[in-house]
Formats: structure tokens, sequence, C-alpha cells
């Protein structure tokens, strides 16, 4: 069995990376979630708020792009 990092384990009845895919979200998106959902559970949150906000900033320029 794999060693599971405290990080993807949660009380709540659907994984993130579930969520993500019930919506059909895309990369950048699916990472935003992710981040933030996974962060507190995180020894360094900060830095993936960061993350999540540099998938963020990624996914408006690409939008951005597509107008």
């Amino acid at each position: 069995m794999l060693n599971t990092p405290r990080h993807y384990k949660s009380n709540t009845t659907i994984d993130v990376i579930d969520f993500c895919k019930m919506y059909n979200l895309n990369f950048n998106v699916g990472n935003i979630i992710k981040y933030v959902v996974r962060a507190k559970r995180k020894d360094n949150e900060l830095e993936d708020l960061k993350k999540a906000l540099d998938y963020l900033t990624r996914e408006i320029k690409h939008i951005e792009n597509e107008l």
C-alpha cells in the first residue's frame, strides 16, 4: 500500500481530484481548487496559496488570449 501524505487525506465524502473530474475542470482550474483545498493541511499554507494564484494567473492569461 502506498504511503499517502496527510494533505491528501480528508474527512469529506469526495476527494478533491474526483470533484475536479466531476465538474470537468481543466488542468489550471483543477490545480487552483486542489492547492486551495489542501493548503491548510500542509506545512506551508502560503506557498500553496501562491501556487494557486500562479495557476489562476495562467488561466486568466489563457482566457484573455482566446478573446
